[in-house]
């Protein structure tokens, strides 16, 4: 079996005995797109910067294309990075911008014209060749800034919550170019976001992190289907899952806390479902609405209904749900496979 395209084994980065990230081990395929998910403060960022060579680890090692890169500087690990910020030169015009790199290695000027092209045809940016990046949209900056990873030409490229200055409208719309991009060239991508549209919509593996820690890998439907642990349950999917005391429910004696997707509770007629709610909000999202329901010993529950729906606030409402469509997790938070659970049932 051949060794992945780049390698994280047991690396930890500390700050004066701050933790940023402790024993992260991952491996990524040539030509996947990879997401780091998580929170403000959960180690992808860092992660990323240990990959780029910006910080070097305390511990463990990190492997690129089979070499050993855990101390080699960031020119000689062989990848391009897009930055949040865009980093480009405000005095140069976007063609400037765009080869600026090229030229500092000493690329020829036809072949920096022939990457140029290139890079700008598929960004879209044909024709804006001598503007400055003052006079450039939001959306057209960061295009520039993923023409000159394109000129790179690297394997490897590393994105750093690249749309988070951007609007909504244009997130979706970039969004889309950077898939394309990577499908069409081939390489290799590795996109931090705290946004979990972003990540599940975009990549082919997400890394959730927490806390410095992974907390679960994988496709991004293992990770709304089959979350690892209560923390997973709760950050991936809008509405998050909600969670129950196993308590207040009968036959789940080995289960300490019950996850259930929005999509997959009913309203059932008075009285008559496993729960009795009150309604605490409804949110219209156009095609659904989400009814917020207050019920003791759960926490998020949610209830998804088609189309427009004004329903009280106060209002009872009882719900029901089947069986399959449950998630169990234990004391600590870890997941529970179902088996085990309906034997106690």
């Amino acid at each position: 079996m051949s060794e992945p395209f780049v390698r994280i084994e047991g690396v930890a980065k500390r700050w004066n005995g701050q933790l940023g990230v402790e024993n992260v081990s991952l491996d990524i395929e040539r030509g996947s797109f990879v997401a780091l998910l998580g929170p403000s403060g959960c180690g992808k960022s860092t992660t990323l910067r240990l990959l780029s060579g910006l910080e070097l680890p305390d511990e463990g090692n990190i492997r690129i294309d089979g070499n050993d890169v855990t101390l080699a500087a960031p020119s000689e690990r062989n990848l391009s990075m897009v930055f949040q910020s865009y980093a480009l030169f405000p005095h140069l015009t976007v063609a400037e911008n765009v080869v600026f790199g090229l030229k500092v290695r000493r690329v020829g000027k036809v072949e920096r014209a022939e990457k140029l092209h290139r890079a700008l045809e598929i960004t879209g940016l044909l024709g804006y060749e001598q503007r400055k990046p003052g006079e450039l949209s939001g959306g057209q900056r960061q295009r520039v800034a993923l023409a000159r990873a394109i000129v790179a030409g690297q394997p490897l490229c590393l994105m750093d919550e690249p749309l988070s200055n951007l609007d909504a409208k244009l997130r979706a719309s970039v969004r889309r170019d950077i898939k394309k991009l990577q499908t069409d060239l081939g390489i290799t991508v590795i996109y931090v976001t705290h946004d979990q549209t972003e990540a599940m919509s975009m990549a082919d593996k997400v890394v959730l992190m927490k806390d410095g820690h992974i907390q679960q890998v994988g496709p991004p439907q293992d990770l709304y289907y089959e979350p690892a642990n209560t923390f997973v349950a709760e950050f991936v999917g809008a509405p998050p899952m909600a969670l129950i005391e196993a308590a207040a429910l009968t036959g789940f004696d080995n289960a300490t806390r019950i996850g259930i997707r929005a999509e997959d509770v009913r309203v059932a007629a008075d009285g008559q479902g496993r729960l009795n709610c009150t309604v605490a909000d409804c949110e219209f999202l156009g095609s659904e609405t989400f009814i917020v329901l207050d019920c003791p010993h759960t926490t998020g529950l949610t209830v998804s209904m088609p189309g427009l729906q004004h329903i009280p606030q106060g209002e009872a409402m009882s719900i029901t749900f089947d069986d399959g469509a449950l998630h169990f997790f234990d004391a600590s938070g870890e997941r529970i496979e179902t088996d085990s659970v309906a034997s106690a049932a």
